[in-house]
């Protein structure tokens, strides 16, 4: 079985084939979320309402980790802040390497179409995406 096929695994309900994923990853862009201040509680709460997995930052997969349930953990590789000249482009802050060392099920990536960095957004969609191919890693695109 191949490393990917495994990792899709952890983040699929194994009956049904689908999954239930939870985004955690909007601290980063717009700071302290109320039901995001206390992340633990919060895991717990989702995995024991049965969701498959839950996509967030590097910073948190520690606290993660504690309380995940079972649940597949899909690290988010790029983001921006609502604080920036254009929060509508989003940088790499993570690599499918680090993802991969911190024991992550998939990764995901956020691309804003129609802005101008669209372009530069779109070559790191394309860098990820071959890094993740070459490392059997799950690659989910999330595409505004």
């Amino acid at each position: 079985m191949s490393g990917k096929k495994i990792r899709i695994e952890r983040i699929l309900d194994r009956n049904s084939g689908k999954t239930v994923i939870i985004p955690m990853d909007h601290g980063v862009t717009v700071g302290p979320v109320a039901g995001l201040i206390h992340i633990q509680e919060t895991i717990r709460s989702v995995a024991a309402g049965g969701a498959n997995a839950i996509v967030m930052h590097k910073g948190l997969v520690e606290t993660a980790l504690k309380n995940r349930g079972g649940m597949g953990l899909i690290l988010h590789l790029s983001a921006s802040t609502q604080t920036g000249i254009n929060p509508n482009c989003k940088t790499l802050v993570c690599t499918v390497e680090e993802a991969i060392r911190l024991g992550a099920d998939a990764v995901s990536i956020h691309v804003n179409l129609g802005t101008e960095e669209e372009k530069s957004m779109l070559r790191d969609l394309g860098v990820v995406s071959k890094v993740a191919m070459e490392w059997g890693m799950p690659l989910l695109a999330m595409m505004y």
